[in-house]
């Protein structure tokens, strides 16, 4: 049996270095468990990346640049001109300011209020009065929104339904797609989009357990303290959410107002979108339009989150 020769001069002789420790049953379960979480989820990733997150970086690139469809053999990096111009545009100032009455009018207050409202009414009414009230809001929702705009179109015209009946009450009439084009635009908004509201609302409020609003009626409190003190707090998250989906999808409305006004007379009713649309697509200027666009969207981050702080702030 012949032993290991010794070391020479000047070899150290070092001990072997631990070795990495196994993974442990424990860890092999955490690891397994984490792969079932997230393996179910990546097409969804996959699909949000491609076809959201991917054309939103691309636009924010193009944002940056003085791309136009026609008349241009390649664009080049501008950095901020664009949103420079934007500020220093007074129809784009014009189309920020019709863009917040329009939201205002016809989602703050209008969709929000009218739901809210169709939603405690139609808790007291009847079934028959239920159903054919729902049936009538929920009709003028499930339209095509080229349908509706061309239905409120026919409605507001200067030989519409509106002013037949004004002249049949023998009250004056006039042509309110001209003098009042974003009230009228407004109310179009409200009449297609309160169904909305009104099913988030009524399924709130039949959240609400009768026996709280059964010993406040007990206790005395009428109708109004019983909304402001019970109901109002007790659905404010649902009035949150309702808000902020209602809002962003209202600052994206096209269509409606493009079929009915086309943003005129003039521009007193182009708001964002449709400002958009016409430096984008009618003046070929690609990079300024997307950089509204992006404006655009930066606002609707904004209005979600003072939403998203609002519901997390308790009562």
């Amino acid at each position: 049996m012949t032993s290991a020769p010794p070391a020479g001069p000047g070899v150290v002789k070092t001990a072997p270095g631990p070795t990495a420790p196994s993974p442990t049953p424990a860890g092999r379960r955490d690891v397994r468990r984490a792969l079932t979480r997230v393996l179910p989820l990546s097409p969804a990733v996959v699909l949000l990346v491609l076809f959201l997150a991917g054309p939103i970086a691309y636009c924010a690139y193009i944002a940056f640049t003085d791309l136009q469809l026609t008349g241009q053999a390649e664009s080049s990096f501008i950095g901020f001109d664009n949103f420079r111009a934007a500020f220093k545009d007074d129809a784009f100032l014009n189309a920020v300011w019709l863009t917040l009455v329009f939201t205002v009018l016809s989602s703050l207050i209008g969709q929000n209020t009218l739901g809210l409202t169709l939603a405690v009414l139609m808790q007291r009414a009847s079934k028959p009065v239920r159903t054919v009230t729902g049936g009538i809001v929920i009709a003028a929702w499930v339209l095509p929104e080229v349908v509706a705009g061309f239905l409120l179109y026919a409605f507001f015209r200067r030989e519409g339904t509106l002013n037949a009946v004004l002249d049949w009450l023998h009250l004056p009439s006039q042509n309110w797609l001209f003098t009042l084009p974003i009230l009228a635009v407004s109310f179009a908004n409200v009449w297609r989009g309160t169904a909305f509201s009104m099913l988030v609302y009524s399924a709130a409020l039949n959240e609400i357990p009768k026996e709280i609003t059964e010993a406040a009626e007990v206790d005395g409190a009428g109708g109004w303290r019983r909304m402001w003190h019970i109901t109002l707090p007790m659905i404010r998250r649902s009035i949150g959410t309702n808000l902020m989906l209602n809002t962003l999808q209202t600052l994206s409305v096209f269509g409606l107002i493009w079929v009915m006004t086309r943003g005129g007379p003039g521009n007193r009713s182009q708001t964002l979108p449709l400002f958009m649309y016409e430096q984008a697509f009618q003046k070929s200027m690609i990079g300024y339009g997307t950089a509204v666009a992006l404006l655009l969207l930066v606002v609707g981050s904004l209005f979600s989150l003072v939403y998203m702080r609002l519901l997390r702030t308790e009562v």
